[in-house]
Order: structure tokens, then C-alpha cells, then sequence
């Protein structure tokens, strides 16, 4: 990659960053010390950033210095590494099965991976190591996926946003997409399912739903892109996600 390619690519990534945050030129321009005219040249690839200016802006979102230049390297590929976040009851895994099926690559669930890795259910993993031992299950078999699968669309845990490292790795290594829901029908979802876990037994299960989604929401909101769900059948759903998929993953690859 030649110089005038990495501006390019390094503005986009910033750009990127910035809109995940939901922050302005303005909110970044005025946190960093800069000017506003001053973003909108470095988004646009014609900025000559000094490493006082980087320092600035990492610190305006939120990022580690060194984090946010190594970032800025396009990964090959990963527009067709396709990454489902979301709470329970979104439809990650059927509707990821239907846009693998679209996109012909392997679909996987990354719990799955877990249980195979860990030779054991994930209620046994968790009740016997604890929740440490999942994450750092969970870690693995993201790596595993990233290091022997050039393709895929994979339907991720809803706390995988929780962890810090695993997350970023996702997000640099996967084009992923929030598939939303409101809280109301996450539990009509997970309750059609037959399994109420991890409100069971709570008597403000709905209470404890909207606090999680609540929180975890400016995580999610990190991802590339989000598709809505509420209120549309499974066929609605897929079709939206496919349609998606034909606009935004063609602009993601032109930019890469």
C-alpha cells in the first residue's frame, strides 16, 4: 500500500470510528483541539497527520494510539467475513444461516465452536469454570474461525461485547452488522425457544432485559452497520439482511 492508499484507507477508518460513536466532526474536532475543516480533509484521505494531531484524536474517541493506526490497515477478506451481534432472540442464527446460504460460505455459532472446543455444554462450562473460562473460550474459537476460515458468516454470543479484546478483534476482522429488537420481543423470542436463560428464575425478567440491552447498546453500536428486526417476520427479516448485503458489502469492498 502506497501512501496516498493508506490517507485514504486511514481516513476511512476514522471516519468509521467517529460514526460508531455517534459523534460529530464538530464533537471530535472541538474534544482533539482541532479544527473541524481539519477532520473532514483527514476523513477525506488529503490530511497530513502529525503524531501529536494522532495522539489528540485517539484520545477524542476513545482509542489507543498505537490501536488506532494499526487499525487503519484494511484487512483482506473481510468483507466476506460477515460477524451477527446482538442480544438473544434477534434472529443472529437464522438469519445468518439464510445469508451464508446467499453468500455460499460456511455458517457458523461461535457457542458452538466453544462447545466443541471445550469438549462440553456451555451451562456446564460456565457452572463449572465460570464465566472467565467461557471468555477466554469464546476468544479461541473467534481466533480459530479468523485463522482457518477465509470466509463465513458467524452468529456471536450477545455478551461478546463485553469483552473488550475479543471485540475489537471481531470488529477489525469481520464486517459486522446489530441485528436489533425491541426488548419486548427479544423475550417473546427467547420464550418461543423454550429457554428463558440468563433471566430465569427472575421475577423482573423483563426489568433485568432492558438494563442489559441498555448497556450493552453503545457496544453494539460500534458495529458497521444495523438492521432492525421489530416487528418483521423471519422471511421480512432475511430478506431486509439480504438486501442489505448487496448495498453495503459492495460499498465495503470498494473501499477496501
Amino acid at each position: 500500500m502506497d501512501d496516498t492508499e493508506f490517507l485514504r484507507a486511514f481516513g476511512q477508518h476514522i471516519r468509521r470510528e467517529r460514526s460508531r460513536r455517534g459523534l460529530t466532526r464538530r464533537a471530535v474536532a472541538e474534544t482533539a483541539g482541532i479544527s473541524e475543516r481539519y477532520i473532514t480533509q483527514l476523513e477525506s484521505g488529503k490530511g497530513n497527520v502529525s503524531l501529536l494531531v494522532l495522539r489528540h484524536i485517539a484520545g477524542a474517541l476513545g482509542i489507543p494510539l498505537d490501536q488506532l493506526v494499526r487499525d487503519a490497515e484494511p484487512v483482506p477478506g473481510r468483507s466476506r467475513r460477515i460477524a451477527l451481534i446482538g442480544m438473544r432472540g434477534a434472529g443472529k442464527s437464522t438469519l445468518g444461516a439464510r445469508l451464508a446460504k446467499a453468500m455460499k460460505v460456511p455458517f457458523f455459532e461461535l457457542d458452538q465452536e466453544i462447545e466443541r472446543m471445550a469438549g462440553t455444554s456451555l451451562a456446564a462450562l460456565i457452572e463449572m469454570y465460570g464465566q472467565a473460562a467461557y471468555r477466554r473460550y469464546e476468544s479461541q474459537a473467534l481466533h480459530a474461525l479468523l485463522d482457518s476460515q477465509p470466509e463465513f458468516v458467524v452468529a456471536t454470543g450477545g455478551g461478546i461485547v463485553s469483552d473488550p479484546e475479543t471485540y475489537e478483534q471481531l470488529l477489525h476482522h469481520c464486517f459486522t452488522v446489530w441485528i436489533r429488537a425491541t426488548p419486548e420481543e427479544h423475550m417473546q423470542r427467547v420464550i418461543a425457544q423454550g429457554d428463558l436463560r440468563p433471566m430465569a428464575g427472575s421475577a423482573r425478567a423483563m426489568d433485568d432485559l432492558r438494563r442489559i440491552l441498555r448497556e450493552r447498546t453503545p457496544l453494539y453500536a460500534r458495529a458497521d452497520a444495523a438492521i432492525n428486526t421489530s416487528g418483521m417476520s423471519e422471511n421480512a427479516a432475511a430478506a431486509r439482511l439480504l438486501e442489505w448485503s448487496a448495498g453495503d458489502l459492495a460499498r465495503e469492498r470498494s473501499e477496501l
